[in-house]
């Protein structure tokens, strides 16, 4: 890593260019294009979300009052608002991502043995999904209500080092339960969601690939018992019963053994009943494993409040597609960069550094006041040793 480059070329050396340059490839995004190249594309962009750019005209204005220092940032190509939006609009939103997908593979294996709160060897993930609001009339596409539109993202989030694993866009019309049907789920693993995934024959296909789920069950739940397991009731676990489903359709969806787990949150004052076709972990664990359910929220709330994933630069779909990908990735890429460098700083600190730094020369590590200036030299040498 060459430390006289501005912190921005720094961050962006944490990127795999070959691996970029392959998904170019596989969408011909270099078709007919003599100047501003995917990459450039994607620096703009990725500008523009780490320093909260509102528009195409204040990323052209940020860059072009900084020209001297483009070249050295990696830019080859000339930065102007009409050639990033025809570039946003044109170009396949796939090849961000798919480049996404190789970030996030690289920054799961970095968190894979990071603790989520649950002892728990295996993979555990949270599915979800949350709602972007649109003006129907700017981006008709965008089906939700009569006279509104919006778009879902649908996300299943690896709880260790909470990072994306998948995210699939959808209009806002989409259910959130036919996305089970997207999935392929890995032996072994964990998947916990709310009541709106309660559907017993896509569950069933959960168990037949030998993975677990935790769920809610709904108010309404016809059930027989067969036996019930010894409960400690001061832990808060009232009943721990091993069923099966009552009515023709619900055993023909679901026709093997589940468990039923009532459940007393004495600091929410609030029952629970959860549903898993996990037999052998303990009742809290399962209640563990649902309440960790909540960091997906957060992951929600973190990238609306500090990306711009809420107002576009464009409006047709492949140009918000592109933004959402490009967004995810500066994510992913600041998870890896606080890793790889053994940051102690949150991802919001770390965000908020490179925000007002991504002009100045010097070592990322001076930069995000990791290290003192004279610490540099033996810090950066053992840094090289690291990233390659």
């Amino acid at each position: 890593m060459d430390t006289r480059q501005p912190v921005f070329a720094q961050v962006m050396e944490f990127l795999p260019r070959y691996d970029f340059q392959q998904c170019v490839q596989r969408y011909k995004g270099q078709y007919k294009i003599k100047s501003f190249s995917c990459w450039d594309q994607f620096l703009c962009m990725a500008f523009a979300q780490l320093t909260y750019r509102e528009s195409l005209r204040d990323i052209e204005a940020c860059l072009r009052s900084a020209q001297h220092h483009l070249y050295h940032m990696g830019f080859r190509g000339k930065v102007s608002r009409n050639t990033l939006a025809h570039a946003n609009e044109v170009r396949n939103w796939r090849i961000y991502a798919d480049f996404a997908q190789i970030l996030i593979g690289r920054a799961r294996r970095l968190y894979a043995n990071d603790s989520f709160g649950v002892e728990l060897d295996q993979t555990a993930y949270a599915l979800d999904s949350t709602l972007i609001d649109l003006c129907l009339s700017l981006f008709p596409w965008a089906k939700f209500r009569k006279r509104k539109g919006a778009i879902k993202l649908h996300t299943l989030l690896d709880l260790r080092g909470n990072i994306p694993s998948l995210i699939i866009i959808t209009h806002g019309k989409i259910h959130d339960v036919t996305i089970l049907d997207q999935l392929s789920f890995e032996p072994g693993a964990f998947y916990i969601f709310d009541r709106g995934y309660l559907d017993f024959a896509r569950l069933h296909k959960i168990h037949r690939a030998s993975g677990f789920f935790v769920t809610r069950a709904k108010n309404n739940f016809q059930f027989k018992r067969l036996y019930s397991q010894p409960v400690d009731k001061s832990t808060g676990v009232q009943c721990d019963p091993i069923i099966v489903l009552k009515g023709f359709y619900a055993k023909k969806d679901y026709p093997d053994k589940l468990r039923r787990i009532r459940y007393f949150d004495a600091t929410q004052n609030k029952w629970f009943v959860f549903l898993t076709n996990n037999f052998t972990l303990p009742a809290l664990t399962i209640d563990q494993l649902y309440q960790s359910r909540w960091k997906i929220e957060l992951f929600f709330k973190w990238i609306k409040q500090h990306l711009r994933i809420k107002a576009f630069y464009g409006t047709s779909d492949n140009a918000v597609k592109t933004q959402i990908w490009i967004a995810i990735t500066v994510y992913v890429l600041v998870a890896i960069v606080k890793k790889q460098l053994k940051l102690e700083k949150s991802l919001y600190t770390i965000l908020q550094i490179l925000s007002v730094t991504l002009f100045e020369k010097g070592p990322i590590l001076e930069a995000l006041g990791t290290v003192k200036p004279k610490e540099i030299k033996d810090v950066t040498s053992n840094q090289l040793n690291l990233l390659h």
